[in-house]
């Protein structure tokens, strides 16, 4: 819990999503105890474990005592572990069984064998829990395999006294998810009384949603694990007992559960969890981490002697810029027999098939890039399905990995103005979302606040449970911004955070805005703000940020530079902080065509004659201007407008003259190299 208080103080907002979280989850925890569900899942579910031995000497740790691990959590989720006969009479009928299943994984990410087993050598002698290093390979750890598919489990040499420690869902990197245990915590380890394999059924429990059963609050009593059939506890207990046993929180019989695996009592004395500890972790498996039990890592993999697999899709990547295009896609040999020649069909929707025959030498495993032939499409959203046949000239005979399909959009590029502010169907024709991590928490269309009509885009990064640092971009249709004389992007932002921009070393919630020529391929940025440069309300808001109608700033964004590069595309990327919720409105890409006059000219005042109001524009930008000043026939100074600290921010200047006298009147511009005139007349 002292590693997750660290993440709390770092991040203050992710404290207020658990927080937030936890009535979600206690909903559902009072659900499954409504519909009788305590004690298991409606079904047994299998999670497939990866072992990864990070240890400078692998001596320390034999596979046996690897698979005694594994023996002991399953027995202990299961609650089969031969000591429920110790569990004291008064605890017996809180005694919770999951359904929760480990298994060693049997193939690898891509689809190879494996033991589940994986062993690193390290230079490192040991490994800080505050780190994470023993989970990246360039810091001496290991890489994770993929976190929604796998239980990470790291067996290392932990520096100090440190056991064990594990990640609560979303609560850091989704790389780093999982657990790592000191090896002398494996059942027969060399830690004293910290041998028999409960650190892993203790850190499991984090894993799953389970607090301390002492509650973390040094003996106040005002703590809690959220749990409402553990007794309240002061501390950890730290010796083995025997008997009813009570302290300054519970002081009369049956006292503290000091049986419970979520304390730190001795290995020999840990027997259960309840039944509302298993529902908890039941309830937070659906919710976060459901997604291992439909992962097919425990599966052993069966080779066929002919086998293609169309492993992925390289282009198109969910946009194309052209109606003619190449798709590329990796083949891979899954199969005993070497991978000579294959037929890969191209389809885009329910179109023609184009094949391609493909020749070549490809072992067991071994994978090529394959350019396939060329396709046409029409505008709109359209989904490319590529699949394999005849391996070898045989049929295939594991059909499960032959196909593969791909959404992706092609739409001409529009003139400007694109004129956007979310009325109407989301999403707009030619825009589209990037949402890098796949997850629930992306840019959406809402009503709860907007600049102008009705509706607005959001981002909910209050109560998101993203990784911090995760991406997501809303993209605009391409544009064609060629043969005009500037281009601006102008938008409405709304932002606030949960912490004060006054604390040092946050991570904020980033609003960045780029500009792409390449059809999305690589972007330049143009616009980033965090903190207090991004946020439209001052101090903090503590809950879900809903912008009232003064609570909205115009950004403005001068593009001209890219004008020689023709079509572009405009991409608006929220960072995650986790800080608080994120609004966009009226986005407008809009080029201006200047005054032919003026672009000969490049200063003019117009209109001329004039009864009162007239304006003053410059072409190009007018870098280095000091001020502007009209004076009378006389030489009398009328009117004046000096720039701030040398600062030109536009190329139009405004004044009007409505009490000055009928005549000849003369406008001075001056430069730090240079001084023009103009004349004009007022005529009323």
């Amino acid at each position: 819990m002292e590693l997750l208080d660290q993440k709390f103080r770092a991040n203050p907002s992710l404290k207020a999503s658990f927080t937030n979280r936890e009535a979600v989850l206690q909903r559902m925890i009072n659900q499954r105890i409504a519909a009788g569900n305590t004690l298991k899942t409606g079904e047994l579910v299998t999670i497939p474990v990866v072992f990864h031995v990070v240890l400078s000497r692998q001596s320390l740790v034999t596979d046996a005592q690897i698979r005694a691990q594994l023996d002991t959590i399953n027995q202990d989720y299961a609650g089969l572990n031969g000591s429920a006969s110790k569990i004291p009479s008064y605890f017996q009928s809180l005694f919770g069984k999951s359904g929760i299943k480990f298994a060693l994984a049997q193939r690898t990410p891509n689809d190879e064998p494996a033991t589940g087993i994986v062993r690193y050598s390290t230079t490192r002698s040991s490994f800080d829990y505050t780190t994470d290093y023993v989970k990246h390979v360039s810091t001496g750890g290991a890489e994770s395999w993929d976190t929604d598919k796998y239980l990470n489990i790291w067996i290392c040499d932990l520096s100090g006294s440190t056991l064990g420690y594990a990640t609560f869902p979303d609560d850091g990197n989704k790389a780093e998810q999982g657990v790592a245990i000191d090896y002398g915590s494996l059942p027969g380890g060399s830690t004293t009384n910290y041998n028999y394999g409960k650190t892993l059924t203790h850190e499991l429990g984090h894993f799953f949603n389970l607090y301390h059963i002492w509650g973390d609050d040094n003996g106040s009593c005002s703590g809690t694990d959220q749990i409402a059939d553990t007794p309240n506890q002061g501390n950890s207990t730290s010796s083995l007992h025997t008997g009813v046993l009570t302290d300054n929180c519970t002081t009369t019989s049956p006292g503290i559960m000091y049986q419970n695996y979520m304390d730190y009592t001795p290995d020999a004395g840990l027997f259960m969890f309840t039944t509302l500890q298993v529902a908890r972790m039941e309830a937070a498996f659906t919710t976060y981490r459901s997604i291992l039990a439909s992962s097919n890592g425990a599966t052993p993999v069966n080779l066929k002697n002919r086998d293609a697999y169309t492993k992925a899709i390289l282009s198109p990547s969910q946009r194309l810029c052209s109606a003619n295009f190449t798709p590329q896609i990796t083949l891979r040999n899954q199969g005993l027999e070497t991978l000579t020649s294959v037929t890969i069909n191209a389809r885009v929707d329910d179109g023609t098939v184009t094949s391609y025959r493909w020749t070549g030498s490809l072992a067991t495993y071994q994978e090529a890039t394959v350019t396939l032939s060329a396709l046409a499409t029409q505008e709109g959203n359209h989904v490319l399905t590529i699949y394999t046949t005849l391996p070898n000239g045989a049929a295939d005979e594991d059909v499960s990995n032959d196909a593969i399909s791909e959404e992706f959009m092609f739409y001409q590029p529009v003139a400007p103005p694109v004129l956007e502010s979310f009325e109407n169907t989301f999403l707009p024709v030619g825009w589209d979302i990037v949402n890098e991590d796949a997850g629930s928490t992306t840019w959406e269309k809402t009503a709860l606040g907007a600049k102008t009509g009705s509706a607005s885009v959001r981002i909910a990064n209050f109560n998101s449970l993203q990784t911090v640092g995760q991406k997501d971009y809303l993209r605009s249709p391409t544009v064609n911004i060629a043969n005009t004389d500037s281009a601006f992007v102008s938008f409405q932002v709304a932002a606030a955070s949960y912490t004060s921009t006054s604390t040092q070393n946050n991570v904020w919630d980033t609003l960045q805005v780029l500009i792409s020529t390449d059809c999305g391929l690589t972007y330049t940025s143009l616009y980033k703000k965090w903190g207090s440069t991004l946020i439209t309300r001052s101090g903090t808001t503590r809950t879900a940020f809903v912008p009232g109608p003064t609570e909205w700033r115009k950004e403005e964004i001068n593009i001209g530079s890219f004008i020689n590069s023709g079509n572009v595309l405009i991409a608006f990327l929220n960072i995650a902080g986790n800080e608080n919720d994120l609004y966009l409105d009226d986005i407008n890409i809009r080029t201006v065509t200047v005054n032919p006059n003026l672009k000969e000219e490049g200063f003019l005042v117009t209109p001329n004659p004039t009864d009162g109001a007239i304006s003053v524009q410059f072409y190009p930008h007018p870098a280095g201007l000091k001020g502007i000043y009209i004076y009378n026939s006389s030489g009398q100074l009328v009117e004046q407008r000096l720039t701030t600290n040398g600062v030109v921010s536009t190329n139009v200047y405004d004044f009007t003259l409505n009490s000055a006298s009928a005549g000849l009147y003369i406008v001075r511009a001056v430069f730090e190299d240079k001084v023009l005139t103009k004349k004009f007349v007022k005529i009323k």
